[in-house]
């Protein structure tokens, strides 16, 4: 692990020597985000596939996602976060045209289920190879203005790029015309990556350790650092309420609201204006990101979690079913409880601050349970959903127990004991 000297130079908790990657991110998580605002309801009421069915198919893409979120720390930090960055992106632009060739176009249900679910493996390999070389290179107390930078990032090509292109081109263009531009975001995301992000060089202790590892010895290490959370109390249940955190983001903004939103018994809104009202949700992000960054690593990143993050989500959540059923049709309404779950939903971006400072001797380790935790949150998140509908709960169902969990999950953020860097309490 770098050392001291060798962390890169900061400016406005943001590490300049990976500028381009950050840009790299916002561009690449555009093309990924294209499908998030219509492609639930374009399976469902283009091609005819039932919801239950289409939840599956979100549902193994969280799985593919999480199995890659898992791996993609400890990968970067045994054979390098820039490779891994290359590969994973390789593999996305890959999958994803083939997504279309042989899925979308001839509406193929199983070519469908297959690519999207092998190109859950890729994007985690991209992002989370880059969110751990920002650890690596990040000063231990300004690690949640460096993470919070990077989720700005994601918002701006994940949110508001991948929701606005979508917006002007779905009703006019067609949805698989969308689909298809996709590609032109990752690829130019794959340009900046592989032509100007630059490989900081190693110190020599890293140099050492690496000559002397063989491959079985690699393979020992990588084995060893992903059991590292069952040796570990605090991570086990920072684990837990990372999968928690993002539950509304996956399952209920991307599997339920596209076609609660538009159904007569809820929102009732077209998928135009569904569309407009799912955007608000990313403006303010860019922002708020960097703000609650900073804004927890001063007053206690698990405080902040706990009372803006999993209480006001949680509550968010809710309100989300409320609003929309007992004021239908109105887009400002809806609107408000979209900026709110916005402003919530973001206070979270302390939570990869917090994995490598409970093991600071394996950062790539904890990096790759933070990496999983997310990508539980994506296929919990899907596959609680398809649950909660097959037992008959329902849209009400759904809207409840998730907001209970993130309630939960407030409980759980006691447990973790946790020492800040520059920040002195005895309970956060």
């Amino acid at each position: 692990m770098s050392n001291s000297q060798t962390k890169s130079r900061m400016v406005i908790g943001m590490p300049v020597s990976l500028f381009w990657g950050y840009i790299a991110v916002a561009l690449f998580m555009a093309g990924d985000g294209f499908e998030q605002s219509f492609l639930a309801h374009y399976i469902h009421h283009d091609l005819g596939i039932a919801e239950d069915k289409g939840s599956l198919i979100f549902s193994i893409y969280g799985l593919t996602a999480a199995l890659s979120s898992w791996l993609s720390g400890v990968f970067a930090e045994t054979f390098g976060a820039k490779r891994i960055m290359i590969i994973g992106v390789i593999m996305w632009i890959v999958l994803h045209a083939a997504f279309m060739q042989f899925g979308i176009v001839p509406h193929n249900y199983y070519a469908i289920f297959a690519f999207y679910g092998l190109r859950g493996f890729a994007y985690p390999l991209f992002f989370y190879g880059f969110f751990y070389w920002v650890v690596k290179e990040t000063p231990d107390n300004q690690l949640a203005s460096a993470v919070g930078w990077i989720w700005s990032m994601f918002t701006i090509g994940y949110g508001i790029i991948g929701y606005c292109v979508p917006y002007f081109f779905v009703e006019k263009m067609g949805a698989e015309f969308t689909l298809w531009q996709a590609l032109i975001w990752a690829t130019a995301g794959a340009a900046i990556t592989i032509f100007l992000l630059k490989t900081p060089p190693e110190s020599k202790s890293e140099k050492e350790h690496k000559s002397q590892l063989s491959f079985g010895a690699r393979v020992s290490e990588i084995c060893s650092d992903l059991t590292l959370v069952f040796r570990s109390r605090d991570l086990a249940i920072a684990l837990v309420i990372r999968a928690i955190c993002n539950f509304s983001l996956f399952g209920v903004l991307t599997v339920v609201l596209p076609n609660f939103m538009t159904a007569n018994d809820g929102g009732q809104f077209t998928l135009h204006q569904w569309q407009l009202i799912s955007i608000f949700i990313y403006p303010i992000q860019p922002f708020t990101n960097v703000l609650w960054g900073i804004i927890g690593d001063r007053i206690g990143w698990l405080k902040q979690m706990r009372w803006v993050g999993f209480i006001g989500c949680g509550t968010a959540t809710i309100l989300l079913y409320y609003v929309p059923t007992l004021f239908p049709g109105n887009v400002y309404a809806s609107i408000a409880v979209m900026l709110f779950f916005a402003l919530t939903i973001t206070s979270f971006v302390p939570m990869g601050a917090i994995f490598p400072m409970l093991a600071p001797e394996r950062k790539g380790a904890a990096v790759s349970i933070q990496n999983l935790g997310g990508g539980l949150s994506q296929f919990l998140g899907n596959a609680l959903v398809s649950v909660i509908y097959f037992i008959g709960f329902g849209n009400y169902g759904v809207f409840i127990i998730y907001g209970l969990l993130y309630y939960f999950a407030a409980i759980l953020t006691y447990f973790i004991r946790l020492k800040q860097p520059g920040v002195d309490y005895k309970m956060t």
